[in-house]
Protein backbone atom coordinates (compact mmCIF):
# COMPACT_ATOMS: atom_id res chain seq x y z
CA UNK A 1 0.00 0.00 0.00
CA UNK A 2 1.33 3.68 -1.13
CA UNK A 3 1.12 6.88 0.73
CA UNK A 4 1.47 10.03 -0.69
CA UNK A 5 0.51 13.70 0.40
CA UNK A 6 1.36 17.44 -0.04
CA UNK A 7 2.17 20.70 2.19
CA UNK A 8 -0.71 22.98 2.87
CA UNK A 9 -0.83 25.75 4.80
CA UNK A 10 0.82 25.31 8.36
CA UNK A 11 0.03 21.70 7.63
CA UNK A 12 0.13 18.41 5.75
CA UNK A 13 -2.22 16.19 3.57
CA UNK A 14 -1.84 12.82 3.51
CA UNK A 15 -3.46 10.15 1.45
CA UNK A 16 -3.96 6.34 1.95
CA UNK A 17 -5.63 3.85 0.45
CA UNK A 18 -9.25 4.63 2.11
CA UNK A 19 -8.59 7.67 3.61
CA UNK A 20 -7.15 11.10 3.03
CA UNK A 21 -6.21 13.49 6.55
CA UNK A 22 -4.80 17.45 6.65
CA UNK A 23 -3.03 18.19 9.95
CA UNK A 24 -2.94 21.99 10.64
CA UNK A 25 -1.17 23.61 13.53
CA UNK A 26 -3.39 26.02 14.78
CA UNK A 27 -2.32 29.70 16.65
CA UNK A 28 -2.11 28.07 19.67
CA UNK A 29 -0.24 25.27 19.10
CA UNK A 30 -2.78 22.75 18.44
CA UNK A 31 -3.18 20.15 16.03
CA UNK A 32 -6.01 20.17 14.18
CA UNK A 33 -6.76 16.74 12.38
CA UNK A 34 -9.75 16.45 9.70
CA UNK A 35 -9.82 12.62 8.19
CA UNK A 36 -12.30 12.08 5.07
CA UNK A 37 -12.71 8.87 3.15
CA UNK A 38 -11.19 8.62 -0.14
CA UNK A 39 -14.20 9.15 -2.85
CA UNK A 40 -12.52 9.77 -6.40
CA UNK A 41 -15.49 9.38 -8.48
CA UNK A 42 -13.28 9.05 -11.36
CA UNK A 43 -11.43 5.89 -10.12
CA UNK A 44 -14.42 4.13 -9.52
CA UNK A 45 -14.39 2.74 -13.20
CA UNK A 46 -12.19 0.02 -14.22
CA UNK A 47 -11.88 2.19 -16.95
CA UNK A 48 -10.04 4.76 -15.11
CA UNK A 49 -7.69 2.47 -13.90
CA UNK A 50 -6.17 1.94 -17.35
CA UNK A 51 -2.32 2.62 -17.59
CA UNK A 52 -1.71 6.33 -18.90
CA UNK A 53 -5.52 7.40 -18.61
CA UNK A 54 -5.19 7.11 -14.55
CA UNK A 55 -2.33 9.52 -14.84
CA UNK A 56 -4.59 12.12 -15.79
CA UNK A 57 -6.75 10.57 -14.04
CA UNK A 58 -5.11 10.95 -10.42
CA UNK A 59 -3.98 14.58 -11.82
CA UNK A 60 -7.51 15.99 -11.94
CA UNK A 61 -8.51 14.02 -8.47
CA UNK A 62 -4.80 15.66 -6.96
CA UNK A 63 -6.44 19.01 -7.86
CA UNK A 64 -9.54 18.66 -6.33
CA UNK A 65 -8.00 17.37 -3.10
CA UNK A 66 -5.15 20.20 -3.21
CA UNK A 67 -8.20 22.93 -3.52
CA UNK A 68 -10.36 21.04 -0.91
CA UNK A 69 -7.72 20.72 1.79
CA UNK A 70 -5.51 24.14 0.75
CA UNK A 71 -9.30 25.80 1.63
CA UNK A 72 -9.35 24.20 4.71
CA UNK A 73 -5.80 25.08 5.89
CA UNK A 74 -6.05 28.63 4.78
CA UNK A 75 -9.33 29.25 6.23
CA UNK A 76 -7.67 27.84 9.69
CA UNK A 77 -4.54 30.21 9.11
CA UNK A 78 -6.65 33.43 8.72
CA UNK A 79 -9.35 32.13 11.60
CA UNK A 80 -7.42 34.44 14.34
CA UNK A 81 -8.25 37.60 11.85
CA UNK A 82 -11.58 36.80 11.49
CA UNK A 83 -12.02 35.88 7.83
CA UNK A 84 -12.58 32.83 5.93
CA UNK A 85 -11.99 32.12 2.65
CA UNK A 86 -14.55 30.14 0.18
CA UNK A 87 -13.75 27.20 -1.85
CA UNK A 88 -15.27 29.32 -4.60
CA UNK A 89 -12.55 32.12 -3.92
CA UNK A 90 -9.73 29.21 -3.89
CA UNK A 91 -11.18 27.48 -7.22
CA UNK A 92 -11.40 30.62 -9.16
CA UNK A 93 -7.67 31.52 -7.96
CA UNK A 94 -6.40 27.97 -9.21
CA UNK A 95 -7.81 28.19 -12.38
CA UNK A 96 -6.19 31.71 -12.63
CA UNK A 97 -2.35 30.23 -11.82
CA UNK A 98 -3.40 27.51 -13.71
CA UNK A 99 -4.55 29.63 -16.97
CA UNK A 100 -1.03 31.72 -16.13
CA UNK A 101 1.00 28.46 -15.58
CA UNK A 102 0.06 27.12 -18.99
CA UNK A 103 0.32 30.83 -20.59
CA UNK A 104 3.91 30.85 -19.47
CA UNK A 105 5.06 27.51 -19.10
CA UNK A 106 3.63 25.79 -22.74
CA UNK A 107 2.18 28.81 -24.93
CA UNK A 108 4.96 30.99 -23.87
CA UNK A 109 8.10 28.71 -24.68
CA UNK A 110 6.11 27.29 -27.85
CA UNK A 111 5.68 30.79 -28.94
CA UNK A 112 9.21 31.91 -28.71
CA UNK A 113 10.83 29.19 -30.14
CA UNK A 114 8.63 30.06 -33.30
CA UNK A 115 10.20 32.95 -33.94
CA UNK A 116 13.81 31.67 -34.99
CA UNK A 117 11.87 29.47 -37.92
CA UNK A 118 13.97 31.01 -39.94
CA UNK A 119 17.24 30.41 -38.45
CA UNK A 120 16.94 26.84 -36.91
CA UNK A 121 15.07 23.42 -37.95
CA UNK A 122 12.08 22.28 -36.45
CA UNK A 123 14.09 20.02 -33.93
CA UNK A 124 16.07 22.45 -32.97
CA UNK A 125 13.43 24.89 -32.41
CA UNK A 126 11.52 22.43 -30.12
CA UNK A 127 14.92 21.70 -28.09
CA UNK A 128 15.01 25.59 -27.43
CA UNK A 129 11.34 26.07 -26.53
CA UNK A 130 12.16 22.74 -24.22
CA UNK A 131 15.16 24.45 -22.43
CA UNK A 132 13.48 27.39 -22.46
CA UNK A 133 10.62 25.72 -20.64
CA UNK A 134 12.47 24.48 -17.75
CA UNK A 135 14.61 27.66 -17.41
CA UNK A 136 11.27 29.63 -16.60
CA UNK A 137 10.62 26.81 -14.27
CA UNK A 138 13.49 26.26 -12.19
CA UNK A 139 13.63 30.36 -11.76
CA UNK A 140 9.86 30.02 -10.70
CA UNK A 141 10.53 27.62 -8.45
CA UNK A 142 14.02 29.71 -7.07
CA UNK A 143 12.06 32.99 -7.23
CA UNK A 144 9.48 31.55 -5.05
CA UNK A 145 11.57 29.75 -2.42
CA UNK A 146 12.54 33.21 -1.19
CA UNK A 147 9.48 34.28 0.38
CA UNK A 148 9.42 33.28 3.64
CA UNK A 149 5.57 32.00 3.64
CA UNK A 150 6.38 29.62 0.72
CA UNK A 151 9.42 28.76 2.51
CA UNK A 152 7.75 26.95 5.39
CA UNK A 153 5.06 25.09 2.99
CA UNK A 154 8.47 23.83 1.54
CA UNK A 155 9.58 22.97 5.25
CA UNK A 156 6.18 21.02 5.41
CA UNK A 157 6.77 19.37 2.34
CA UNK A 158 10.32 17.81 3.49
CA UNK A 159 8.49 16.93 7.12
CA UNK A 160 5.83 14.72 4.45
CA UNK A 161 8.60 13.23 2.66
CA UNK A 162 10.10 12.22 6.06
CA UNK A 163 7.04 10.77 7.04
CA UNK A 164 6.33 8.95 4.02
CA UNK A 165 10.15 7.50 4.11
CA UNK A 166 9.99 6.15 7.24
CA UNK A 167 6.60 4.40 7.02
CA UNK A 168 7.85 3.07 4.20
CA UNK A 169 11.66 1.89 5.83
CA UNK A 170 9.46 0.35 8.06
CA UNK A 171 10.48 2.42 11.39
CA UNK A 172 8.53 3.97 14.31
CA UNK A 173 6.21 6.65 13.57
CA UNK A 174 7.99 9.16 15.37
CA UNK A 175 9.69 12.53 16.05
CA UNK A 176 12.82 10.96 17.18
CA UNK A 177 13.26 7.86 14.14
CA UNK A 178 11.63 9.84 11.68
CA UNK A 179 14.09 13.05 11.95
CA UNK A 180 17.11 11.45 10.26
CA UNK A 181 15.04 10.48 7.06
CA UNK A 182 15.82 12.20 3.96
CA UNK A 183 13.23 15.20 2.58
CA UNK A 184 13.67 13.88 -1.03
CA UNK A 185 10.97 10.98 -2.48
CA UNK A 186 10.80 9.35 -5.81
CA UNK A 187 7.01 9.72 -6.16
CA UNK A 188 7.12 13.25 -5.46
CA UNK A 189 5.09 15.53 -7.54
CA UNK A 190 8.46 17.74 -8.26
CA UNK A 191 9.83 15.06 -9.81
CA UNK A 192 6.65 14.30 -12.19
CA UNK A 193 6.99 17.69 -13.26
CA UNK A 194 10.07 17.36 -14.46
CA UNK A 195 9.71 14.36 -16.28
CA UNK A 196 7.05 16.43 -18.36
CA UNK A 197 8.93 18.87 -19.09
CA UNK A 198 11.50 16.52 -20.44
CA UNK A 199 8.77 14.27 -21.99
CA UNK A 200 7.62 17.82 -23.82
CA UNK A 201 10.76 17.96 -25.26
CA UNK A 202 10.44 14.50 -26.95
CA UNK A 203 6.72 14.65 -27.73
CA UNK A 204 6.74 18.31 -28.91
CA UNK A 205 9.45 17.35 -31.32
CA UNK A 206 7.79 14.72 -33.69
CA UNK A 207 5.11 17.46 -34.45
CA UNK A 208 5.63 19.18 -37.79
CA UNK A 209 5.56 22.52 -38.99
CA UNK A 210 2.76 25.12 -38.93
CA UNK A 211 1.39 27.78 -38.01
CA UNK A 212 1.72 29.83 -34.62
CA UNK A 213 -2.39 28.38 -33.80
CA UNK A 214 -1.26 24.88 -34.63
CA UNK A 215 2.12 24.89 -32.46
CA UNK A 216 -0.04 26.24 -29.68
CA UNK A 217 -3.24 24.03 -30.12
CA UNK A 218 -0.76 20.85 -30.26
CA UNK A 219 0.99 21.36 -27.33
CA UNK A 220 -2.30 21.85 -25.60
CA UNK A 221 -3.54 18.21 -27.26
CA UNK A 222 -0.65 16.52 -25.94
CA UNK A 223 -0.06 17.72 -22.85
CA UNK A 224 -2.88 14.86 -21.19
CA UNK A 225 -0.74 12.30 -23.19
CA UNK A 226 2.56 13.65 -21.93
CA UNK A 227 1.46 13.96 -18.20
CA UNK A 228 -0.55 10.14 -18.62
CA UNK A 229 3.27 8.66 -19.71
CA UNK A 230 5.13 11.00 -17.03
CA UNK A 231 2.75 9.63 -14.16
CA UNK A 232 3.83 5.86 -15.47
CA UNK A 233 7.19 6.71 -15.62
CA UNK A 234 6.90 8.39 -11.70
CA UNK A 235 5.62 5.08 -10.65
CA UNK A 236 8.04 2.78 -12.27
CA UNK A 237 11.13 4.36 -11.54
CA UNK A 238 9.29 4.52 -7.39
CA UNK A 239 9.09 0.85 -7.40
CA UNK A 240 12.56 -0.15 -8.85
CA UNK A 241 14.80 2.72 -7.83
CA UNK A 242 17.19 -0.51 -6.33
CA UNK A 243 18.23 -0.82 -9.95
CA UNK A 244 20.96 1.48 -11.04
CA UNK A 245 19.79 2.74 -14.15
CA UNK A 246 16.58 3.42 -12.90
CA UNK A 247 17.92 5.17 -10.21
CA UNK A 248 20.39 7.67 -12.73
CA UNK A 249 16.67 8.05 -14.22
CA UNK A 250 15.36 9.04 -11.01
CA UNK A 251 18.17 11.45 -10.21
CA UNK A 252 17.41 14.75 -11.63
CA UNK A 253 14.05 15.02 -10.43
CA UNK A 254 15.33 13.77 -6.78
CA UNK A 255 18.11 16.83 -7.26
CA UNK A 256 15.28 19.11 -8.02
CA UNK A 257 13.70 17.88 -5.16
CA UNK A 258 15.99 20.36 -3.53
CA UNK A 259 14.56 23.14 -4.37
CA UNK A 260 11.23 22.37 -3.12
CA UNK A 261 11.80 21.13 -0.14
CA UNK A 262 13.59 22.19 3.23
CA UNK A 263 14.43 20.62 6.21
CA UNK A 264 11.40 21.00 8.64
CA UNK A 265 11.78 21.80 12.45
CA UNK A 266 10.03 18.75 14.72
CA UNK A 267 6.74 20.79 15.21
CA UNK A 268 6.15 20.30 11.82
CA UNK A 269 7.55 16.24 11.80
CA UNK A 270 4.74 16.40 14.66
CA UNK A 271 2.17 17.56 11.94
CA UNK A 272 3.35 15.43 9.32
CA UNK A 273 3.24 12.43 11.50
CA UNK A 274 -0.40 13.33 12.90
CA UNK A 275 -1.51 13.30 8.97
CA UNK A 276 -0.23 10.05 7.98
CA UNK A 277 -1.43 8.42 11.83
CA UNK A 278 -4.83 10.08 11.24
CA UNK A 279 -4.80 8.40 7.63
CA UNK A 280 -3.79 4.76 9.07
CA UNK A 281 -5.59 4.73 12.67
CA UNK A 282 -8.66 7.47 12.67
CA UNK A 283 -12.02 6.74 11.59
CA UNK A 284 -13.02 9.23 8.56
CA UNK A 285 -15.77 12.02 9.20
CA UNK A 286 -13.84 13.40 12.22
CA UNK A 287 -11.90 16.69 13.59
CA UNK A 288 -9.31 16.05 16.78
CA UNK A 289 -7.22 17.88 18.25
CA UNK A 290 -3.41 15.53 18.30
CA UNK A 291 -0.50 16.04 19.88
CA UNK A 292 2.33 13.26 18.39
CA UNK A 293 5.48 12.56 19.99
Amino acid sequence: MQYGGQAVIEGVMMRGPRKTAVAIRKANGEILVRTDLNDGIFGRHPLFKMPLLRGVVALFESLILGIRYLTFSANEAVEEEGEELSTRDLVLTVIVALAAAVGIFVLLPAGAALLLHNHLSILWQNVVEGLLRMLLFLGYVVAIGRVKDIERVFQYHGAEHKAINALEAGAALRVETVRPYSTLHPRCGTSFLLLVLILTIVFFSVVGRGGILWRLASRLVLLPVIAGLAYEMLKFTGRYLNVPLVRAIAAPGLWLQKLTTREPDDGMLEVALAALKAVMEEPPGTEVNADVR
